[in-house]
């Protein structure tokens, strides 16, 4: 007769810089598309869970907006607040950063992580684009200022090393009871994914100050059928914008920019729901969303 292993369970939070990758590992870890990925940053603004779950045990991992130095919204602070939140409830914590990159000897996450009680581990990303030399001596300097109960360089975009990275995180998780259940992979709903969706097709498609001025609400998600019988998800989203030489952008000459976002955005929305869309795009001005505290509350910005 086997013996039943000792179920573990812990809350693994995932911090660093904007744009060193934490989106991009938090997939790799959950086998899903949690968070979305492109090459600007402050793309993350919440805090996201992802949740890995087997028979004996259960990872929650929490991909966080990367740390603003000197925010300029009241957005932005609440995106720094969702990071400090990762030091309330951690079991585990795990800092990104990337071959080349090093933080001011002041900088106040090295100040707090020295005192951090739960294991720190250090995840150098994108190993694939520097020189051994260069993330040996990147090691060698982190190594000098926090002690680390591991040191794990990868390469998210390939997934090199994050399983061994996966299996570090279990081993260093306490006993515990699955908070979740066992196939659930998100705390979010399915409208979040869906305007998280929207928001990056904003950021791909548009430049400059364009997406940071956005926010995506869903308005609408009604599930019907088509004519030949098959599911049909009819979605009614906003996307709201600061000026009104943005929203002209937006739709473009003619409406023909909005209808290429739609495109897109629909294409990617069918994927993640595995079902046809109807997606209706319209855009609204909301001056000053991003200090405005009640617009805050509506986009989920007051945690």
């Amino acid at each position: 007769m086997t013996e039943e292993k000792e179920h573990r369970s812990g809350f693994i939070n995932i911090i660093g810089q904007p744009n060193v990758g934490k989106s991009t590992l938090m997939n790799a870890l959950v086998g899903e598309r949690m968070s979305i990925i492109t090459s600007k940053p402050q793309t993350t603004r919440h805090r996201i869970i992802g949740i890995v779950s087997g028979a004996d045990y259960q990872l929650v991992f929490s991909d966080t907006p990367g740390i603003i130095d000197e925010p300029a919204y009241k957005m932005q602070e609440a995106m720094n607040r969702f990071v400090k939140g990762t030091f309330e409830d951690a079991d585990l914590m795990i800092l990104v950063t990337e071959v080349g990159e090093k933080y001011p000897e002041d900088h106040p996450l090295l100040q707090r992580l020295q005192n951090i009680q739960p294991p720190l581990f250090l995840v150098i990303n994108k190993i694939d684009l520097g020189e051994e030399q260069a993330l040996l001596d990147l090691i060698a300097w982190w190594q000098e200022r926090l002690n680390f109960t591991a040191v794990i360089p990868i390469s998210a975009l390939h997934r090199k090393g994050t399983q061994s990275l996966l299996d570090l995180v279990l081993q260093h998780c306490p006993p515990g009871p699955a908070y979740y259940p066992k196939d659930q992979l998100t705390d979010k709903p399915e409208r979040f994914f869906i305007s998280e969706i929207i928001r990056e097709k904003i950021l791909l498609r548009y430049q400059q100050e364009i997406p940071y001025s956005c926010e995506v609400a869903i308005e609408s998600f009604k599930e019907s059928q088509t004519k030949a019988g098959q599911p049909l998800i009819r979605i009614s989203a906003l996307i709201f914008v600061a000026r009104k030489s943005q929203k002209a952008i937006i739709i473009g000459r003619q409406g023909a920019a909005i209808k290429k976002l739609g495109t897109d955005a629909r294409k990617s929305i069918e994927t993640f729901l595995e079902s046809k869309v109807f997606l209706e795009l319209h855009v609204k001005i909301r001056e000053n969303w991003r200090d405005d505290e009640r617009s805050l509350r509506r986009f989920g910005y007051e945690g």
